[in-house]
């Protein structure tokens, strides 16, 4: 027995063989990120693995049973993969992972088209919680939804493919840019300079090729959309259209032993979730894996985790057995899978070394998050934080300890506290990332394999 704690590397204690599982996980990580950069997304592609790993579509008035593998698409933003075992729910409950697949991003204002000084631009709202300045002056793709009258259902994904457009935001020259300079960084840029260019061509017609109309742009642009869309500008009204980073994942550094991307919160959690739950094939549990939407901005709505809908799946299992789904919550064991902030050394001050994770080091327990004085978080009980230990120690999982930076740094929240609201044990345990909540992201590929071998461990 160590006496004394010490917090390991994985690659350094990795051999070949575990190396190279390492880096064969990150592969279908990475081409999982470049189909999931929106919940709308990373729903989509979770239903097409699940159909293949033989799950079958839930319904609330089915009665279940043990070998069962359902999948429950809530309003096409939050998906929930169910596998039910043979133990007794009432006695064990469900054990359950949950990760967000919302990320920061740009939204499209309702009324978004506009035309200035010969440029067509779409206006944005951000969502969730980003530096504004990052968004600025790199490429962008338009992922989403449109409804056009009598409910028709019109899905846009434009500048992924390479031989796609892609949009940008504008920047001033730093020639020009002493009176933007000089403000401080969070004030720099202004929310409502957030517009994207889409396009310069003016639309002309006449055999003396006249302009059509003032705003010749934007007449242009909106006649390409009806064209390839069947759109009208009122459509826009009834859309879910956001601005993502178009690039893919890459690996980083020389021995590639990074990711960077878009998106890795919460996506490097979600995945080894889902990767878990499928190969638990023989796990005696009942195990529910969720895919969240509304985190980033505080969990809300239908498809959100303070909705009612996990309990309601759980109440159907529940019934399913005749056990009394209060009796069932209380024995349920959680896994809120969110990212956490890992050690910069770049910006020290922000941490505290001993209470904080580092990359390549595993998994990231929380026992909570929060802010200053630990508001707004879910503190997990010293008997679960315990269990949770011993469930990784015994299955060789590399994990480690750490808060969301220094005391009065700051902080942040997870869904943590609104599944413990139910009356369930739940922790936090994730991935350490850098750069959080930029375009790119940065995580290492020995942690979201520590990730998927803790939540492995949860579920068998």
């Amino acid at each position: 027995m160590e006496l004394k704690y010490t917090r390991k590397n994985v690659y350094k204690e990795a051999d070949g063989k575990e190396l190279e599982a390492i880096y064969g996980y990150a592969e279908g990580y990475k081409k999982f990120l470049d189909n999931a950069k929106t919940e709308r997304d990373a729903c989509v592609t979770a239903e097409k693995l699940a159909i293949e790993k033989g799950y079958k579509p839930f319904s609330f008035s089915e009665k279940l049973k043990a070998g069962d593998k359902r999948y429950f698409i809530n309003r096409h933003k939050n998906i929930f993969l169910i596998k039910v075992g043979t133990e007794d729910v009432a006695k064990h409950g469900v054990r359950i992972m949950v990760a967000h697949v919302d990320s920061p991003r740009l939204d499209l204002k309702p009324n978004p088209v506009f035309e200035d000084s010969g440029l067509c631009y779409f206006k944005t709202h951000y969502y969730g919680g980003i530096k504004k300045y990052q968004w600025l002056s790199i490429p962008l793709a338009l992922h989403g939804v449109v409804m056009t009258p009598n409910g028709k259902r019109v899905e846009v994904c434009v500048g992924e493919d390479e031989n796609d457009p892609v949009f940008c935001i504008t920047d001033i020259l730093p020639h020009l840019g002493s009176e933007q300079a000089a403000k401080p960084l969070g004030k720099a840029i202004d929310g409502e300079s957030l517009n994207a260019v889409i396009g310069g061509l003016p639309e002309v017609g006449g055999e003396e090729g006249k302009e059509e109309e003032k705003e010749a742009v934007k007449a242009a642009i909106l006649k390409l959309l009806n064209k390839k869309y069947g759109l009208t500008e009122v459509d826009f009204q009834c859309s879910e259209l956001c601005f993502v980073p178009a690039g893919k994942a890459r690996d980083v550094g020389f021995d590639s032993a990074l990711i960077s991307s878009y998106g890795h919160d919460d996506k490097v959690c979600a995945y080894p979730e889902m990767t878990a739950i499928f190969d638990s094939e023989n796990s005696p549990h009942t195990l529910v894996a969720v895919f969240a939407d509304k985190e980033e901005i505080g969990s809300v709505g239908t498809t959100g985790m303070q909705s009612w809908v996990i309990s309601d799946v759980i109440d159907t299992i529940a019934h399913s057995f005749g056990a009394n789904p209060i009796e069932v919550r209380y024995n349920s064991k959680c896994i809120s899978a969110d990212v956490t902030a890992g050690y910069d050394p770049a910006f020290p001050s922000v941490f505290e070394k001993r209470n904080t994770t580092f990359l390549h080091c595993g998994a990231a327990v929380s026992k909570y998050t929060g802010a200053r004085g630990k508001s707004n978080t879910n503190d997990a009980p010293a008997e679960y934080a315990g269990w949770i230990r011993d469930i990784f120690d015994n299955n060789g999982v590399y994990w480690q300890t750490g808060e969301l930076g220094a005391v009065d740094a700051g902080g942040g929240g997870t869904v943590a506290m609104y599944i413990a609201n139910l009356g369930i044990d739940t922790i936090d345990v994730g991935v350490p990332v850098l750069s959080m909540h930029a375009p790119y992201e940065l995580i290492s590929k020995a942690d979201v394999y520590s990730l998927y071998k803790a939540c492995l461990a949860f579920c068998k």
